[in-house]
């Protein structure tokens, strides 16, 4: 019978999507050569602790570590979902960050598997919240 993904597992979980996140965004930036717009980094304010944050948590058995996880999340989530929301126009404001002055996430070579930057990017900070949540309950029998 499964218990579901709790405890170190779930940590564990939370800690290889940051770390995927992380490194596309900076194969994305460095090695493509596309420069991230303002809310872009933003998001890359939150996302690139979380890594090192949740690692150090996994090699020192913190049971606790994931309340940090939940947090840089919810803040970098919340980031990604106005750029979202700029993105598909639900929020009547141009996206004032990418502008002819700066790079554009509403360019066509600005997709992923076909996804939008900020989808992926709302994605990851879900996952990473979830997990991280799911790592602080107690995998009692």
């Amino acid at each position: 019978m499964s218990r579901g993904l709790t405890g170190e597992a779930a940590l564990t979980a939370a800690w290889v999507v940051a770390l995927v996140a992380t490194l596309s965004v900076l194969f994305i930036g460095e090695v493509l050569g596309q420069m991230p717009c303002l809310l872009c980094w933003y998001q890359r304010a939150f996302m690139f602790p979380l890594p090192i944050v949740l690692g150090l948590g996994l090699w020192w058995q913190d049971a606790r570590v994931g309340r940090y996880g939940v947090a840089l999340s919810l803040c970098g989530g919340a980031v990604a979902l106005w750029h979202m929301g700029l993105y598909v126009g639900i929020i009547p404001e141009p996206i004032q960050p990418c502008t002819a002055t700066g790079p554009s996430c509403t360019d066509a070579n600005q997709l992923i598997l076909g996804a939008p930057i900020p989808l992926l990017s709302l994605v990851a900070f879900t996952l990473t919240a979830s997990l991280s949540a799911l790592s602080l309950k107690d995998p009692r029998p």
